[in-house]
């Protein structure tokens, strides 16, 4: 399989990966030939890429970071709590059931991402974004848990921090629904009501009596940044808890390599770029430093142009040398069919990435 902009969908081009919903249901099944119509529905939504079916990629495998079963039913589980939340108040009401319901779902995550040697940060499974909260709440738990495992949390430790990172963006359920689900930029007040949600979320959870008062402050201080610029508080990098600073990158890229209305989603090489911007002021270097070895810059899938000219496919990657990997190369240096073969970039050191094909 490989990637493909959604602007670049071809008729009679078959689908290699389901599309979820916000509810995890199907859209699209795998296997589906596109014709005129469903490539103008997939336009119409906020995803950018969709994994295609190619005859010189076959073989090629996608990752998994969780099984279908669990993905799933852990956006059920957001979609149905942060429902309920949203129509009653949060704060005032109490949910003394949060804790079992998104614990199981923490199990569920953990259980599943045990049983992978090294893992990384992938680009999510293609959900379409009627609700970005949903989503984007799983996803910046994924990153995070995968932060957290690398940097040697345990168990205990990987289940308060994926707690955490899941329930960061609670305080939203109680933001006005035109806020939150805005297609296009907050202006000045409604941002104000925006960043009310790190209190309000802090609220929520400080009493939920089987919660871990670190999950509450993890809702308060995953916008706090370590140079005293972020909010509500404008704390300082030690004043931070470390479980919010991990938060807040997985947060960070989860928002520029998401698809929204009002802009085009980053690919992962150009959102870690941006947020090394950011390093030893907005975000700790350490933290970053162990992101960039765990997200997979050049994706499975991926086309990319080399140094030589030559274009190809992004096919393996070594977790050890993320931005090394094994290049299926599929054309020459002036566009025109070769014979496949692999080049393998963690031996080959005089040839780079030059460019993404998009």
């Amino acid at each position: 399989m490989r990637l493909v902009p959604i602007n670049r969908l071809q008729e009679g081009m078959r689908l290699g990966r389901k599309i979820y919903n916000d509810e995890g249901l199907v859209l699209l099944s795998d296997g589906v030939v596109l014709n005129s119509s469903l490539i103008s529905r997939l336009s119409k939504i906020d995803i950018g890429y969709v994994y295609i079916h190619d005859a010189l990629t076959e073989d090629v495998e996608i990752p998994n970071m969780l099984q279908d079963d669990t993905r799933n039913q852990a956006l059920k589980t957001i979609r149905t709590q942060f429902q309920e939340m949203s129509s009653s108040s949060g704060i005032t009401k109490g949910f003394y059931h949060l804790d079992k319901k998104f614990s199981k779902i923490m199990d569920s995550i953990l259980d599943d991402m045990s049983g992978q040697e090294d893992p990384m940060i992938m680009l999510h499974d293609m959900h379409t974004t009627d609700n970005y909260l949903y989503t984007h709440s799983l996803n910046v738990c994924l990153y995070t848990l995968v932060l957290g495992i690398a940097h040697g949390y345990s168990r205990s430790e990987l289940t308060m921090l994926g707690l955490g990172s899941l329930l960061h963006d609670i305080g939203k359920t109680q933001i006005p629904v035109k806020i939150v689900q805005k297609p296009g930029m907050l202006n000045d007040e409604e941002f104000r009501h925006m960043q009310a949600h790190t209190e309000i979320g802090f609220k929520i959870l400080k009493d939920e009596p089987n919660i871990p008062l670190i999950v509450a402050h993890c809702a308060l201080q995953h916008h706090e940044r370590i140079n005293g610029s972020g909010y509500p508080r404008g704390l300082l990098g030690p004043e931070i808890h470390e479980y919010a600073k991990w938060i807040g990158v997985a947060d960070s890229y989860d928002a520029m390599t998401s698809s929204r209305v009002y802009k085009k989603a980053m690919l992962p090489h150009q959102a870690v770029e941006a947020l090394y911007v950011g390093s030893g002021t907005l975000y700790e270097q350490p933290q970053l430093e162990i992101f960039r070895d765990r997200v997979a810059i050049y994706p499975i899938g991926l086309g990319v142009k080399l140094s030589t000219g030559e274009s190809g496919v992004v096919v393996k990657i070594d977790p050890s040398l993320p931005h090394r990997p094994v290049v299926r190369v599929v054309e020459g240096p002036e566009r025109e069919k070769i014979a496949p073969y692999e080049l393998d970039l963690r031996q080959t050191l005089s040839v780079i990435i030059s460019s993404v094909v998009e």
